[in-house]
């Protein structure tokens, strides 16, 4: 089967590159490490960055986080790739429905006010279908609004959501 030759130089091939991987290693946490690495206990900055220490504080807007960013940084283009999981039953054509609603113009459009004939559920939702409106709606319909007959599971990558509501704002109104 094998000769002992070849075995030899198979364990010497792997002995010999476990030990450059270890002196390797080695090597880098000696030249790499600014603590007790030869330099005693004494280890200083190559450079120093001034900052204003007293200055003004920067708040960041709570409303910037989440979803509002994923919005911003929507790519439409996946999001008309992944609009087509939603081809089978809406249509994109002004008062064009399909099985669903028409989506033509569908942000901030008041939730369920179309000449579609919705479940009792989605008619009785107050408000418009805002970006959040719809993503809170896209990652589960049935939890959403329980009883419509939205068959669809629903998305359950934010990214995914962001990008299909960033195509739908294309889309008319």
């Amino acid at each position: 089967m094998f000769d002992t030759m070849t075995i030899t130089k198979t364990i010497g091939a792997l002995c010999g590159a476990l030990l450059i991987f270890l002196i390797g290693n080695w090597a880098a946490g000696a030249l790499y490490t600014a603590g007790d690495g030869g330099h005693g206990d004494e280890a200083h900055n190559a450079y120093i960055i001034e900052t204003d220490e007293g200055g003004e504080e920067v708040e960041v807007a709570e409303e910037e986080s989440g979803f509002a960013v994923l919005l911003a940084a929507a790519d439409v283009e996946k999001g008309a790739k992944t609009f087509g999981k939603c081809k089978a039953c809406h249509k994109l054509e002004e008062g064009k429905n399909g099985l669903g609603p028409s989506l033509y113009g569908v942000l901030d459009r008041d939730i369920g006010s179309e000449s579609f004939k919705y479940s009792g559920v989605m008619t009785e939702l107050e408000g418009n279908w805002t970006g959040e409106a719809l993503d809170e709606f896209l990652t589960k319909p049935k939890d959403y609004a329980p009883g419509t007959k939205m068959t669809f599971s629903g998305l359950s990558k934010p990214e995914d959501r962001a990008n299909v509501i960033a195509y739908l704002a294309t889309i008319g109104g």
